[in-house]
């Protein structure tokens, strides 16, 4: 209608230019918008002759003095909306002014905008931009197409704040240039050429934009090509693989154009030669090529979805895609970048799921295909591969693996890196695998992946390849493992890394330094011990490869190019012994490294020797001039020695090391008790010095008990000399000399004190000194500090700028060695808490010394350092049970106190263990935890609120249950010699909670924790292959070893204690309490749910209680038995019952009365429980074995299976055939007469059960309820064993798998050992090799996946379509109907275009959404969609009352250009970085919604078109809506909110 109307006017008017000039003055909205279409159609029709120059004159003078003015005021102006639409009307107006005018006015125009630009200012972008559109078709300079095209690209590069200009200058000028085939090849330039390119976002941004001029989807032109540019191509590559999904979409959308021309074309096509494989077209294999690409898109589009069930069905198209890819005797067909391109989409996904599964894809092809090595796959493997790699959730079991097993991505990754080492060039190896372990460097790994890429090392055949640098990478990698607090693992990779360094160094580019070097780096208490295989490895590689090794640089051996381990050696010791012992004295502490690396190697050395039979080098350390006087080495070869057995060569060093004693028991006195100790520094070697005490004490325990009077003398002397110095009165202001002497006799005293507690058999009590160091600490102030010296005298020292540093923790030291003496005191001084005779040095009682000495603690514990404390909770450990009559609230103050140090160390992994493991020896001391259970007081119930919150601390901090418990199962059963309790089992009947709750505990239910546990298992299960397994030490913190330590105790007692039985009977009552309790708070639960859990662990301890329990408690018990029977169980619970409940009859028939009594009750309460105790019925043979009557208890078992035989539940009748089976096979064969009668009746309904025919499921239930384990195999005397119980049972019973306990768990946690006599741990064998049985699982479908060779695309979710079959063929004319003004019909003015929507369904719903709220029209592309019967099913009829549009999606770009000059707002419903929240956007009155593809969503080159976007907010996993329900919620907002505004105006 407005252009019929702009039409009449123009041919009525006599002057056209008069018009536009009073048309455009004022230039308000609605007269630019009218100016703009007259403009428009005198642009169409033409000027006629004799009034052009004066319409070119016109149109000059609207284009600069009234257009070029509103697009200034109107595009910066937010908020104001007649400004707005007055801007774009008077762009439509300027294009069509410069069509009227030509080159001059485009000339203009540009050298205008191209200085507005250039100056800047607010708003003046977007003003010049839209001027440069208008003019750049027209422009013809060379020079000013270049400016323009520079400007262009400038706008594009720029970051941050010009983004907006970015994609203005991508969505209106790009292509206004591109459609001037003389700056085409300018701004192409700029794009890919070899300097300033933009980065790829922007680059295919423009590109996109440009996709019509670069990649033209009519025939081949003259023009430019960009599938001829290589770098064009790795831009696509590079934006198929970017974080962003803009970006992606944009390289698939020029992809697609791309091979949609080609294909159409079918022309020859090759990239430059030097890119020759990057992509290539030919017409022979234009099928093969599109079948190609068409699996590569699909592929990458479903990517995009991040769901891992819509994706699997696609992976398998990888398959085909190297198929395709690769020939026989051409090698790559396409160039494999492009696959890696998928990989690293799948490698950088969210999805954690989907990365492994791209990883296992990836690593499974490589290692059987054996595809030929290509430029660049290096570099992704050791790039993106490997940063995938380094996520430890990757590294889990499948499902179907057992414990203990090997991940999938662990054997793939050996396999992998094994086959591609193999197809490498020798030359090439060594860079790669050095890259590879310098890439483990280059971040802070967790330990699993570490594990498993080490392991994945030492799998690769031996090839010598790494030199030095090699072995200082994995030097690098061994301090990463150090990070992680996994002691297994982190020992594991070290063995893995040594092994590594074995079999790829090439011995003849390193040195024995850098070897040694190397093997410091490994832990001793880790990895690297002479006791395992590792160590045996490595001595025969040393062995193999002696005199073999580079000469290192600084060797003495210089007339030689190779070194000898022996060489090497002798040259260590000589260059560590070289100085005298007298002229160190004053040097800096030895070197812990030097020291280290001197003793590991002379240990090697000796085992390299020992297995060449030659021993000499050992006999030459013993002619060493200084080895006799030198401590710090004498100390250094001492350190490292393993706790082994003594073989020849560690005796030798043992008796060498011997010879010296008395001469370094000298020295150490002299240092210790003399003023030679002065500084803050010299405390560091005082604590050299206290810790060679007790090592020389233990070496002359093994070597040579001569000298232990040597050994006491220098007691006695130190003890002596250290409380002479402790007595001596200080000055008013002490000096430090003064003050470090007494910390260092202090300590002094605490060693001593320490080596007495441990090494009894010494028996240095007896020494005179002992007695005086008794009195000197009975008289000792407790928490004595030392003054802060003065540092005036000292300033002159050079040491001395650290001595004002740090005195708070010297002091703290100090405190603690009193309190390591007063405990030696409280062990071994017992009068002091009982008033003997003996101990009369104290004035006061011993219950008020002892009440002194607990506050003095409680002080202690407040000042100290929290690792510090752990002397003062052994010495209230033997204060507390004296207190607790006399001063109970002292002592729960104390029990406070400890409790609130340990909880708050439950984040320090390094001081926690050591603290809670003395925090549990004090508050669950047997004497503590006895007085307070007599006493029963508020002392006992803090015990037992303690025990629980230990428990709650033990789910998030695991270990922490399984330190409690063994300690107190340790000391119930087996305790110490010193305890003056005579009972201390009385103690496990008190505090009975504590093993009730670890019966019931178990895993932690975190998933990280479980994978760790499962790593652990998997190195556990290697043996003594690891060495990490032989030298690491059990710290027993796996969660199952709480109920192993439960069961072992419990196991250990004797039912004819009355203690014993006593509590037994308790623990019993108590479990049974425990499943009543769990069943009665939820009558339904869940298989593997902490309900079943929790009951099948009470079973299970039934079970392994119920041997022990006499007849007269079973008798009171064995009802509440059945009545957890009668409870609705899971398939574990009920077999755990039903074997009780049949030991029970076994062992004592005369219960059969009471279990006949549980067929009486009524149907209601059997219809769930009945198939229990028929289940019982099958075993009766068993339950009869010690029955001499068996024929009553057959004839009443007969009768009550014959009533359930004809039950209506199908279940129910199997169960009771399958006892009428067992039981009539009885009576056969002990020939009862009784039932002759029922005879033909029982065999032919057996008969007919066996024979039954049909297809449905009767019979196959029937097979499978016989094969079953429970009736099949399982035999409940013969099988009571505790593997059958806890491992295979449960496993057989579909329980999860962190709920089976294996038998080697049971083997490996000694704490508590099984009794000798215990029954048969192990299962029978025919149990033990069983299968879960599928008696309760319904039938697995046999109709397998699709293969690949399938029909296309039928193996994938039907919503993903092939992008090529997404075109429509049809070239249909853009048609507007405008049937609105003819049905009477609102003027709404919102317009919805689902041109790229191509499902009929949801074209059809879309049209019933928009006439229902009113829209002005509905944009299709094709109307050929409204004779579709999915399409008018769901349109019912809408289509008929409104207003279609058929526009093509190839012409939606000119279709949106023009509904933004009528003043649209061009709306995207798209998800992006910069989209608005539907919620909080509000609608223009003239709104243009553009909906997306189902799949795709909105192409990448018109979403530079839109001026909005608009996402739907989402609070769900799914990641997107259903198009017709997206544009449904938008529709109804655009409504909702113009009714809003209708009414405001009412």
């Amino acid at each position: 209608m407005e252009v019929v109307l702009a039409d009449t006017l123009l041919s009525r008017c006599g002057d056209r230019a008069a018009l536009l000039r009073a048309l455009s003055a004022p230039l308000c909205a609605e007269r630019a918008e009218a100016l703009r279409l007259l403009l428009q159609r005198l642009a169409a029709g033409g000027p006629a002759a004799g009034e052009a120059e004066a319409l070119r004159r016109a149109a000059w003078e609207v284009a600069l003095e009234r257009c070029r003015p509103l697009l200034r005021a109107g595009e910066g102006a937010a908020g104001s909306g007649e400004r707005v639409r007055a801007a774009r009307a008077a762009r439509g107006a300027l294009r069509h002014c410069v069509q009227l005018c030509g080159a001059p006015l485009a000339a203009r125009l540009a050298r205008d905008a191209l200085a507005e630009l250039a100056a800047g200012g607010p708003g003046a972008e977007e003003a010049a931009v839209e001027a440069l559109v208008a003019a750049a078709p027209r422009l013809e300079e060379p020079e000013l197409l270049s400016r323009c095209a520079a400007a262009a690209l400038a706008l594009v590069r720029e970051e941050g704040e010009g983004e907006a200009a970015a994609a203005l200058v991508a969505g209106r000028l790009l292509p206004a240039l591109g459609a001037n085939g003389a700056a085409l090849p300018r701004v192409w330039e700029g794009l890919l050429g070899a300097g300033g390119a933009p980065r790829a976002g922007r680059a295919l941004l423009a590109m996109s934009a440009l996709a019509d001029a670069l990649l033209p989807r009519g025939p081949a032109g003259p023009g430019l090509d960009a599938r001829l540019c290589p770098r064009f191509w790795r831009l696509v590559q590079e934006g198929l693989t970017e974080r962003d999904g803009l970006c992606r979409k944009r390289a698939r959308y020029l992809l697609k154009r791309a091979l949609d021309l080609s294909g159409g074309q079918r022309a020859e096509l090759r990239c430059p030669p030097d890119e020759s494989s990057l992509f290539w077209w030919s017409a022979e294999k234009n099928e093969q090529l599109l079948q190609f690409w068409e699996t590569y898109i699909l592929i990458m589009e479903t990517l995009e979805g991040n769901q891992i069930h819509v994706i699997k069905p696609v992976l398998p198209k990888l398959n085909s895609l190297y198929e395709l890819a690769i020939s026989e005797d051409k090698g790559w067909l396409f160039h494999p970048s492009w696959h890696v391109c998928i990989y690293r989409r799948m490698f950088e996904s969210e999805n954690k799921t989907l990365t492994k599964e791209g990883i296992l894809h990836f690593l499974e092809l490589y290692e059987t295909k054996r595809l030929p090595n290509s430029l660049g796959f290096s570099e992704f493997v050791i790039g993106p591969l490997m940063d995938a790699l380094s996520e430890s959730s990757l590294y889990s079991r499948t499902p179907g693996q057992s414990i203990g097993a090997c991940p999938p991505l662990g054997l793939r990754l050996q396999k992998f890196l094994a086959s591609y080492l193999s197809l490498l060039p020798e030359e090439e190896k060594g860079s790669f695998l050095l890259k590879f372990i310098q890439k483990m460097t280059s971040r802070h790994w967790c330990a699993v992946p570490i594990l498993f890429l080490s392991m994945a090392l030492a799998s690769v055949p031996a090839c010598k390849v790494l030199g030095a640098e090699g072995l200082h990478a994995l030097r690098d990698v061994l301090q990463c493992t150090m990070i992680t607090h996994q002691i297994l693992l982190r020992g594991a990779a070290q063995c893995y890394l040594l092994q590594t360094a074995l079999h790829l160094t090439d011995v003849e580019k390193v040195s024995f330094p850098e070897v040694s070097s190397f093997l410091l780096s490994l832990r001793p208490e880790e990895s690297l011990r002479r006791d395992t295989l590792l160590w045996t490895e490595l001595c025969s590689w040393l062995q193999v490869n002696d005199k073999c090794f580079r000469k290192s640089g600084s060797s003495d051996f210089e007339r030689q190019e190779t070194s000898s381990l022996c060489q090497y050696v002798h040259s260590l010791v000589g260059e560590y012994l070289k100085t005298a012992a007298s002229e160190r004295e004053n040097c800096f502490m030895p070197d812990w490294f030097e020291a280290k690396l001197v003793s590991t190697m002379i240990l090697l050395a000796a085992d390299v020797e020992q297995m060449k039979h030659k021993c000499r080098s050992l006999m030459k350390l013993g002619s060493c001039p200084h080895f006799s006087v030198d401590f710090p080495s004498a100390w250094s070869f001492l350190r490292p020695c393993p706790t082994v057995a003594a073989d020849e060569v560690l005796f030798f060093i043992w008796k060498s090391l011997v010879t010296p004693v008395e001469s370094i028991l000298q020295f150490v006195l002299r240092r210790l008790t003399t003023n030679e100790l002065s500084t803050v520094g010299d405390l560091d070697r005082c604590d050299l010095y206290l810790a060679l005490i007790p090592e020389i004490v233990n070496l002359c325990l093994k070597v040579n008990w001569k000298k232990m009077p040597s050994i006491k003398n220098f007691l006695s002397s130190l003890i002596n000399a250290s409380i002479c110095n402790l007595q001596e009165r200080n000055s008013e202001k002490p000096k430090v000399k003064e003050q470090i002497r007494k910390v260092a006799s202090m300590a002094s005293l605490a060693a001593v004190c320490e080596i007495m507690d441990g090494k009894l058999e010494v028996h240095l009590e007896s020494l005179p000194s002992v007695d005086a160091l008794k009195k000197f600490i009975s008289f000792s102030q407790f928490n004595e500090v030392l003054k802060k010296p003065s540092y005036i005298e000292e300033k002159n020292s050079s040491c001395e700028e650290t001595t004002s540093q740090g005195w708070g923790k010297i002091v703290a030291r100090y405190v603690r060695d009193q309190w390591i003496c007063l405990r030696f005191v409280l062990n071994s001084f017992p009068a002091l808490a009982q008033g003997c005779e003996e101990t009369s040095v104290m004035s006061l009682s011993t219950v008020e010394r002892s009440k002194e000495i607990l506050q003095s603690a409680l002080e202690a514990l407040s000042i100290l350092p929290s690792d510090q404390v752990l002397a003062v909770f052994d010495c209230m450990k033997v204060l507390v049970p004296k207190l607790l009559d006399s001063s109970e609230a002292l002592c729960i103050e104390a029990f406070d106190l400890a409790w609130k140090i340990t909880s708050s160390l439950s984040n320090t992994q390094l001081i926690f263990w050591a603290n809670l493991k003395a925090f549990v020896q004090f508050i669950f001391d047997t004497e503590v935890l006895a007085v307070a259970a007599t006493a029963k007081g508020q002392a006992y119930t803090k015990i037992k609120e303690i025990i629980f919150k230990l428990i709650d601390l033990s789910t998030t901090k695991t270990g922490v249950f399984n330190v409690v418990l063994s300690h107190c199962c340790q000391s119930w059963i087996f305790p110490t010699e010193r305890s003056a309790l005579r009972n201390a089992f009385l103690n496990a009947g008190s505090y009975s909670e504590l093993i009730t709750e670890a019966c019931v505990f178990g895993t932690v239910f975190r998933r990280d924790q479980r994978h760790i546990q499962d790593v652990h298992a998997f190195v556990e299960n290697l043996g003594e292959k690891c060495a990490a397994n032989v030298v690491t030490e059990s710290t027993n913190r796996d969660d199952h070893y709480v109920r192993i330590c439960a069961v072992k105790f419990l196991c250990l007692l004797d039912g004819s204690n009355i203690s014993h039985k006593t509590f037994m009977e308790d623990i019993f009552i108590k479990l049974l309490d425990k499943d009543e309790l769990v069943s009665s708070s939820r009558t339904r639960y869940y298989a593997n749910s902490l309900q079943h859990r929790i009951k099948t662990r009470v079973w299970q301890t039934l079970l392994v209680l119920l041997p022990k329990l006499n007849q007269n408690f079973l008798c009171g018990t064995l009802d509440r038995v059945f009545q957890a029977g009668f409870s609705n169980n899971q398939a574990s619970v009920k077999y755990f019952i039903e074997w009780i409940v049949i030991l029970c009859l076994h062992k004592y028939p005369q219960f059969l009365d009471k279990f006949w009594d549980c067929f009486c009750y009524d149907e209601e309460k059997l219809k769930k429980s009945i198939c229990t105790f028929l289940s019982v019925l099958a075993h009766f043979d068993i339950i009869l074995e010690n029955t001499s009557e068996k024929k009553p208890a057959l004839k009443k078992a007969l009768i009550v299976v014959l009533q359930w035989c004809f039950s209506h539940n199908f279940s129910v009748r199997l169960y009771a055939l399958i006892a009428l089976k067992k039981i009539w096979g009885m009576c056969r064969m002990l020939h009862v007469e009784e039932f002759e009668a029922l005879t033909p009746v029982i065999e032919s309904s057996l008969q007919q059960v066996e024979n039954m025919h049909g297809t449905g499921n009767a019979r196959r239930n029937w097979q499978r309820i016989q094969d079953h384990f429970f009736f099949a195999t399982f035999h409940p005397v013969e099988d009571y064993s505790l593997e059958t119980i806890f491992y295979t049972l449960p496993r057989l019973s579909e329980l999860a798998e962190d709920e089976w306990i294996s038998l080697s768990k049971f083997d490996r946690f000694t704490d508590v050992p099984l009794p000798a006599a215990f029954q048969c741990c192990h299962s029978r064998a025919e149990l033990r090799d069983l299968k879960p049985s599928d008696w309760s699982q319904q039938d697995m479908g046999s109709h397998s996946a699709e293969a690949d060779n399938q029909p296309e695309w039928t193996d994938v979710q039907k919503k993903i379509i092939p992008w090529k079959n997404s075109t429509s063929s049809l070239d249909l004319e853009t048609a507007f109907q405008d049937r609105a003004a003819k049905l009477g019909k609102s003027n709404s003015r919102l317009i919805v275009v689902a041109s790229l929507i191509d499902k009929p369904t949801n074209l059809g719903g879309l049209c019933r959404t928009s006439e229902i709220f009113g829209a002005s029209a509905l944009v299709v592309g094709s109307l050929h969609y409204i004779q579709d019967k999915q399409f008018q099913h769901l349109s019912v009829s809408a289509e008929q009352w409104l207003p279609l549009v058929e526009v093509k999606p190839s012409q939606l770009v000119d279709y949106l250009q023009q509904k933004k000059t009528e003043g649209y707002t061009i709306i995207g419903v798209e998800q992006t970085a910069k989209s608005f929240d539907l919620t909080e956007y509000c609608f223009p009155e003239k709104s243009l919604l553009l909906l997306g593809n189902e799949h795709e969503g909105i192409p990448a080159n018109l979403i530079h078109h839109l001026d909005v976007c608009v996402e739907i907010p989402q609070q769900g996993i799914i990641r997107s809506l259903n198009v017709h329900v997206s544009g449904a919620l938008l529709i109804w907002e655009y409504t909702r909110q113009q009714v809003i505004k209708q009414k405001q105006q009412q």
